[in-house]
This record gives C-alpha cells, structure tokens and sequence, in this order.
C-alpha cells in the first residue's frame, strides 16, 4: 500500500476518540448534533442548549505540542500543511467564540498511550465542562514530568 492509499483511509468524521466523547456524553444524557455544517468548522459535537462546541482533534493534523516530532518525510508539504490546519482551527474557533459558541478541543493524546485519562474521568471531565459556564476549554495527555 503506498503512502497516498494509507493516508486517504484516514477518516475526518467518526474516528476512535470521538466515538469515545460521543458514547459516553450520550451515556450521561446529553443529546447532541454532529457535524453542523452552519458553524464555522463544522464542529464535531454540537450540544444546542448549552450553546457549546466539542472539537476533538488529531494531534498529528492539528499539530499539537505533545507530539514533539515534525513529519520525517515530506517535510516541505506536511510542515505548510499543518501550519495551515492551525490557523484554520484558531480562525473557526475565534469565529465559533464571536458567534456566542462555547468551545472545547479534546486532544487525540489524552484517550492514547501513556498520557491517557481514564475513559469515565474523561467523559466527567467533559460534561463538567458542558455544564460549566466556562467559555473555552481545552483537555490534553496528562503530561508526565
């Protein structure tokens, strides 16, 4: 399998850690929208009556810190390419924020490998979050020092 076949399999929409977010909100009785494509960005879970967003992010495409590695190859195209996914996520968000959205990004790295939260605190953690007043958030791998 070439590198172009392995990377389009790469799914944008129901991936691993959202189903995880979205399981366990429904779980706890949230009801949810997915995807809206009115939204800037077209957030990944959309809760209407808290007026709040769930992003849930790659850390590779979104270029994440706890990554503390740059593509091996390709560099001249992924750097760019990551760069520009950044920006675009800092403009939806803004543009998210302007509108009224509450906004929450969960890191891909805080549901794998050695950093990851326990799935039920995670999913506390976020329908905290959901019921909280605050405006922005973000959850990240528990950083080990």
């Amino acid at each position: 399998m070439t590198r172009s076949e392995n990377m389009a399999r790469i799914r944008s929409r129901d991936t691993k850690p959202e189903m995880i977010i979205r399981r366990g909100l429904h779980a706890c009785g949230f009801r949810f929208r997915l995807h809206r494509r009115d939204l800037p960005g077209r957030p990944d879970i959309v809760l209407p009556r808290y007026h709040a967003v769930i992003q849930v992010h790659g850390c590779y495409w979104h270029g994440h810190d706890c990554l503390g590695r740059s593509p091996k190859t390709n560099k001249s195209y992924w750097g760019p390419k990551i760069s520009r996914n950044r920006e675009r996520d800092a403009l939806n968000t803004s543009a998210l924020r302007a509108a009224g959205w509450r906004v929450l990004i969960v890191w891909e790295c805080c549901m794998k490998g050695a950093a990851r939260w326990d799935e039920k605190e995670l999913i506390h953690a976020v329908a905290d979050w959901v019921t909280s007043d605050s405006e922005f958030g973000e959850i990240e791998g528990i950083r080990a020092s």
